[in-house]
């Protein structure tokens, strides 16, 4: 008989969101595979469990994956933990997973805290459908690229990001979503949990006027709005529309750059900004 690969939540912040049945799976298995042992010691500690631990990580699963299996096919159980949270989501154990059952090794799940759903539950945005991206990518190319990628998913857009590029990740996605709706969940379940919510103009604000953002943090973003037809744009839409494009321009964009970009901004299709501005020159020449 081969033994029993638990995936086992943990939580994210507030140790009281363990559940009853991770305490004892955790408690019950031979050994437990661990992002970082020490950071789980003191979990189990907390609970008076002494479980044997052992490293696993996005540096070791290549030789640690095989290696856990052995013991799996041996008959012993094995536990899998991330540092917070549920394994495998935007954490190490896919590896680990899929080499179990290549071996058919039985696979039991043990439900419990998420971070992008405890986040999602509370933003205000809707929930019925949304995209999870985990982590952005961290090069400014690389990054809005995969924004731009993304423009079109009409479900809330929801992504996890680290503290010293939050406010860069909210102007970029100014620039290339338009200006959505938003908020940013940080520190969740914690002391200092924080939720700021407003359209991404207003968050790219609030967060560059910030020193210091500390903690983990989950942005969600409203997904693109299903087309209702044409409609005539705000004479305030058309009058942000030329300042924009005027600013890009001074800011060294040529004038193709600068009103692509402002549309985006504005969260106008290219063609309707153009007609705009040429409306708006023919007006002007009258």
């Amino acid at each position: 008989m081969t033994g029993t690969l638990y995936i086992v939540a943990t939580p994210i912040g507030n140790l009281e969101d363990i559940t009853q049945r991770a305490l004892r799976i955790l408690g019950e298995v031979d050994l437990i595979g661990c992002e970082d042992t020490r950071h789980t010691r003191k979990l189990l500690s907390h609970f008076g469990i002494n479980t044997k631990t052992i490293s696993y990580h996005e540096h070791n699963e290549r030789e640690r994956a095989p290696e856990l299996c052995n013991l799996l096919e041996g008959g012993k159980n094995v536990a899998l933990v991330s540092d917070a949270g549920t394994p495998l989501i935007s954490d190490p154990g896919f590896r680990l997973v899929r080499t179990a059952i290549e071996r058919n090794v039985r696979i039991v799940s043990i439900p419990g805290p998420t971070a992008f759903a405890t986040a999602l539950a509370a933003s205000g945005l809707a929930t019925d459908e949304f995209f999870f991206g985990g982590f952005l990518p961290s090069r400014d190319n690389a990054r809005r690229a995969k924004l731009e990628q993304l423009r079109a998913i009409p479900g809330t857009l929801v992504f996890y990001e680290a503290p010293h590029r939050i406010a860069k990740t909210l102007q970029d996605a100014l620039n290339v979503l338009g200006d959505r709706e938003a908020a940013v969940g940080r520190e969740l379940t914690k002391l200092h949990e924080e939720f700021a919510r407003g359209l991404l103009s207003e968050l790219a604000k609030h967060f560059s006027d910030k020193t210091t953002v500390r903690g983990e943090i989950v942005l969600m973003i409203r997904g693109r709005e299903q087309d209702k037809g044409p409609t005539t744009p705000s004479t305030d839409t058309v009058t942000q529309l030329i300042e924009r494009v005027r600013n890009f321009e001074q800011q060294g964009l040529n004038s193709k750059d600068a009103l692509k970009t402002a549309a985006r901004e504005l969260g106008l299709k290219r063609a309707e900004a153009y007609r705009l501005m040429v409306a708006q020159k023919n007006r002007r020449k009258r």
